[in-house]
């Protein structure tokens, strides 16, 4: 877990520092609310794949699979509840999310990747 608190704060300076190197067209208002979204939901991944890990080895690919479909859920209601609300700009903020999507999982997969080494 506090891998995924380092990457966060490393993301959220990126996402800070982005407006000051002239690259704010690119980076949404609602950026933090996407940031803690992804905190979040990898907060809840994070529980779900202790609960894979040490109630037995054998559930680990359906708990695996369950917190990929429940992020991708968690995700398009998200982005809906965004596009319901009319946000201004909406083809940025979606470009943002899709974007923090593929380095959340990118780095979970790396993460899952390290712990499964160890197994092998």
């Amino acid at each position: 877990m506090l891998r995924i608190l380092i990457f966060s704060v490393f993301v959220g300076i990126v996402l800070f520092t982005a407006p000051m190197l002239g690259l704010g067209q690119y980076v949404h208002a609602e950026k933090w609310f996407i940031l803690t979204f992804f905190v979040a939901v990898s907060y809840l991944n994070h529980l779900l794949m202790q609960m894979g890990f040490a109630n037995d080895r054998e559930k680990f690919v359906p708990f695996y699979m369950a917190s990929i479909g429940f992020r991708l859920i968690l995700s398009v209601c998200f982005i809906g509840t965004f596009i319901y609300l009319k946000t201004p700009d909406i083809y940025t903020f979606i470009a943002d999310f899709f974007v923090l999507y593929l380095f959340y999982t990118g780095f979970e997969i790396y993460g899952l990747y390290r712990n499964l080494r160890h197994f092998s």
